[in-house]
């Protein structure tokens, strides 16, 4: 076979003298080979090799006997350290003058593997095998994974992650489909698609979790807690509760439950129509008044318990506030489990829900007479019996006037020189004299002006009223109504007595003039 035009057939050179049955001619590269003829100035080199045995479509190696199509034996990738093994043994014990005959008669051979399937090898691969074991031994016959197996080349799961926070804050839903990050990471420019293919996009999004919620808190490490005392810590919630007809609406209601975490009682619950920073104080302050003050309030991160409202009532009450880990629904697990309680206790049976108020009824009675009056499983006893063990623990709001107070909203208002301040577009003034002075407006939320108490460096200063201008302009007081005088003023003359002058002006000398009436009572 010649390997350029007008070149002479080249010879054939064996390798080995002996004839050796069953081979064929192989040329090498024709630029190796004319690299060689151009610096011997003689014709390419021919190798020979032997020729492999006749291999079907499914890349299987046939036997002699293979007629056609009918005995098709599939290769098998990736099998075991057994059937390598057995492979190795039979090379030792097949038909041949050399080890390269006998591994040819091996190739030839039919194997069962642990499916019972047959299997065949190429005798290049048996001799790779082979090589490998004897310079590795057998721990070189299990198969290796590749070393890049699962890395991205052109992207990492980092940059990935980057681009999908980036666009996050632009999709709206609790749960964002992964194609729709994808078009926005490629609109906003975060990624390209020569980066990474939809696909991969995919692919790793959901082989990392990365749209996962609880991805921060899977496999945490957990103990179980208990707090020593009552009122210790209670732990908050909110719960979806049934539809009530409010207003002829059907309208999904909201519970807002206190349990304490030492004797599981339920301090208070309520259902509401809507969940906001007024029910849930509503709720505290129902909860405050009927089982005292804990030293910690644990709640979620939800927008209401992170509001202002409740760390300034929390702050004037001595109470702290704790927050769990975001995403982390598991760290207040007492709470949940007590919901539990309510669905399959409270809310599995027939409910009257024509209003609130009488569903409210219904859940405060399951609580007073059934909930928190049965043994718990835990304790050993009722929450009740429990809760009454710290009785001389709790601390109770005292008996104050002002006690509503606490759970009014604050703000800082600047007083005027006039004694003023503007709020809610209304001007008030200040139950004290406090020009130029900042103070703290606390209100009541649904009903900003109707009482707005005035504190002045956490002193209670009044309540302030609305301006009155006109009452203010009142004439100035009567002289003779006012009972100490005024400096500057002229005492007046009691009637049937002549105004005498004082003593002191009978020892003026006679040259000069005597001073006026009016004069010397002015300079007395």
């Amino acid at each position: 076979m010649a390997i350029g035009s007008g070149n002479p057939e080249p010879k054939r050179v064996l390798l080995n003298s002996a004839p050796v049955p069953n081979y064929c001619a192989r040329p090498l590269r024709p630029q190796l080979c004319q690299r060689a003829a151009t610096r011997q100035g003689t014709p390419p080199v021919f190798r020979l090799r032997p020729s492999l045995p006749a291999m079907h479509k499914n890349n299987s190696a046939a036997g002699p006997n293979a007629g056609g199509n009918q005995n098709k034996i599939p290769l098998m990738r990736n099998p075991t350290v057994y059937l390598k093994m057995r492979v190795l043994g039979a090379v030792d014990m097949a038909e041949g003058d050399n080890e390269r005959k006998r591994i040819q008669a091996v190739s030839q051979m039919t194997f069962t593997d642990e499916e019972g399937h047959p299997r065949q090898f190429t005798w290049r691969t048996i001799s790779t095998w082979l090589c490998r074991y004897r310079k590795h031994g057998v721990t070189v016959m299990e198969n290796q994974p590749r070393s890049d197996k699962g890395k991205t080349r052109k992207v990492k799961p980092e940059d990935i992650l980057e681009a999908i926070q980036a666009v996050l804050p632009k999709v709206h839903g609790r749960a964002p489909k992964p194609s729709v990050l994808y078009r926005l990471c490629i609109e906003q420019g975060v990624l390209n698609r020569s980066q990474v293919a939809r696909t991969t996009f995919y692919r790793l999004v959901r082989q990392h979790e990365m749209l996962k919620p609880d991805r921060d808190c899977a496999g945490k490490h957990r103990l179980a807690f208990a707090k020593a005392h009552a009122n210790e810590m209670w732990q908050a919630d909110t719960l979806y509760g049934p539809h009530v007809q409010i207003a002829g609406v059907a309208v999904q209601t909201r519970l807002i439950a206190f349990l304490d975490d030492a004797s599981r009682v339920c301090c208070h619950g309520q259902f509401f129509p809507a969940e906001n920073v007024d029910t849930l104080i509503e709720a505290l302050r129902a909860a405050f008044y009927k089982r005292g003050v804990p030293a910690c309030l644990y709640v979620d991160n939800g927008s209401i318990y992170t509001s202002k409202e409740i760390i300034q009532i929390c702050a004037r009450v001595g109470c702290l506030l704790a927050h769990t880990p975001v995403r982390d629904g598991a760290a207040k697990g007492k709470v949940e489990r007590f919901f539990r309680t309510v669905r399959d206790q409270f809310l599995a049976r027939e409910l009257a829900l024509s209003s609130l108020e009488g569903l409210n009824r219904q859940f405060t009675h399951w609580v007073e007479e059934q909930y928190n009056a049965q043994i718990h499983s835990v304790l050993g006893m009722t929450p009740l019996d429990r809760f009454a063990l710290d009785r001389n623990r709790v601390r109770f709001l005292p008996p104050n006037e002002a006690n509503d107070e606490l759970f009014f909203v604050e703000e800082e208002r600047h007083v005027r020189a006039d004694n003023t301040f503007s709020f809610q577009a209304v001007r008030f003034e200040a139950p004290r004299h406090l020009p130029d002075r900042t103070i703290q407006v606390r209100f009541e939320r649904k009903t900003p002006t109707r009482r707005v108490v005035v504190y002045y460096k956490g002193e209670r200063m009044g309540e302030a009223r609305p301006l009155d201008a006109i009452a203010n302009d009142r004439p100035p007081r009567n002289p003779s109504s006012d009972p100490g005088g005024t400096a500057g003023a002229i005492p007046a003359r009691p009637k049937g007595r002549p105004l005498t002058p004082p003593a002191s002006a009978a020892s003026l000398p006679i040259s000069e003039p005597a001073t006026p009436n009016h004069q010397l009572s002015t300079n007395i």
